[in-house]
């Protein structure tokens, strides 16, 4: 195919407010590198570390829950080390999900890969690069909110799925953090508890934890309650009420905040908690007693092995998960689609249609 000059992509232009996403018809259209392939991008979606880096949230500055300053920002108080990374270069295309298809290759690429669907791995280590280092589509990268992208071919992976564009880019992000989580923990057929379950990350936990025949406790506001239950979870607790003690095997947690050391008491003797978010708040209070009295072990979960989204692409595959899209916003309605998402009153994704 012949390839436009220019293309149409929502860029954040700084960290902040709402008011850094700046709608573009003429960015120049990304060619493939060496061992790179170019997509055309079908979809995209939503995730908190879109807002997060968008605001600057991961900033060792800022103290607060994500939802604080989720349309304003920081004003400048976090630009030094705003991403997880540290600190990112603008103009910048986030997007961490995409589903598209190859339309172009670089160089050492095998041109039989073009006409591929594929979904893109958001989180991996650079080529050749440390193996603690860390890319992620769309923040160290320029990613899926844009009619084009690149990334390395080794991370574009051929899905073949009935499901539609929209709902395949509901996959990447969430659903690979969760694996990740859940790998990490290393979770069985055992209690699991998962806090923030009717998000992205925390509703595709249940979805991954119960394919692994784990007993699930999801965490959520009462309205989201019936909607979990179909999802698979066992026992479904508001967020504000109280856990029971010594319970749960395992702790998935995205939300953290002043609530955290509940979540201990709620661990078995022996138990694991692992955590890859802070949606209330990333200071919590730690009484080391709870940690060593009960041989707790305590997990950080971000960077992933290459094999939990190959893993992943297999489940999508076999039908063994499914998308939960709770809206689908065309790309050039981001900021709608952000205010959606920092209302907290869905359930799952919100889809990104990229047309044109």
């Amino acid at each position: 195919m012949t390839l436009p000059d220019t293309m149409k992509a929502m860029v954040l232009t700084g960290h902040g407010g709402l008011d850094k996403l700046e709608w573009c018809e003429d960015v120049p259209v990304p060619r493939p590198g060496v061992g790179e392939v170019l997509i055309r991008v079908g979809a995209s979606a939503l995730n908190n570390t879109d807002v997060n880096t968008r605001t600057g949230w991961y900033s060792k500055a800022v103290r607060c829950d994500t939802n604080a300053a989720g349309a304003t920002g920081y004003d400048g108080t976090s630009d030094a080390d705003g991403a997880w990374s540290g600190a990112l270069s603008f103009p910048r295309i986030q997007g961490a999900d995409c589903c598209g298809k190859i339309v172009a290759v670089g160089e050492g690429v095998d041109k039989a890969r073009i006409g591929a669907r594929v979904l893109v791995r958001p989180m991996h280590r650079p080529a050749g690069g440390d193996a603690t280092a860390l890319v992620t589509f769309g923040s160290e990268r320029d990613g899926g909110f844009a009619q084009f992208t690149t990334v390395d071919s080794a991370h574009a992976l051929r899905i073949d799925s009935p499901l539609s564009d929209v709902e395949l880019a509901s996959f990447p992000c969430a659903f690979s953090t969760a694996e990740g989580m859940i790998q990490r923990a290393e979770l069985t057929a055992e209690r699991v508890l998962i806090t923030g379950a009717s998000g992205g990350v925390g509703s595709a936990a249940v979805q991954l934890a119960k394919r692994r025949g784990a007993h699930v406790t999801a965490v959520t506001s009462p309205g989201k309650a019936s909607a979990l239950e179909a999802l698979g979870a066992d026992v479904v607790l508001s967020r504000d009420g109280a856990l029971p003690a010594e319970a749960f095997d395992v702790v998935l947690d995205l939300v953290g905040g002043p609530r955290w050391p509940a979540l201990l008491d709620a661990l078995a003797i022996g138990g694991r908690y692992a955590a890859s978010g802070a949606i209330a708040g990333p200071i919590v209070e730690l009484d080391l007693r709870a940690l060593y009295l009960k041989d707790l072990t305590l997990v950080g979960s971000t960077r992933q092995a290459p094999e939990v989204f190959t893993d992943l692409v297999g489940y999508i595959e076999r039908g063994e998960i499914r998308p939960i899209l709770a809206d689908t916003y065309p790309l050039r309605e981001m900021r709608a689609a952000q205010e959606a998402f920092l209302g907290k009153t869905h359930m799952g994704k919100i889809g990104i249609e990229i047309t044109g």
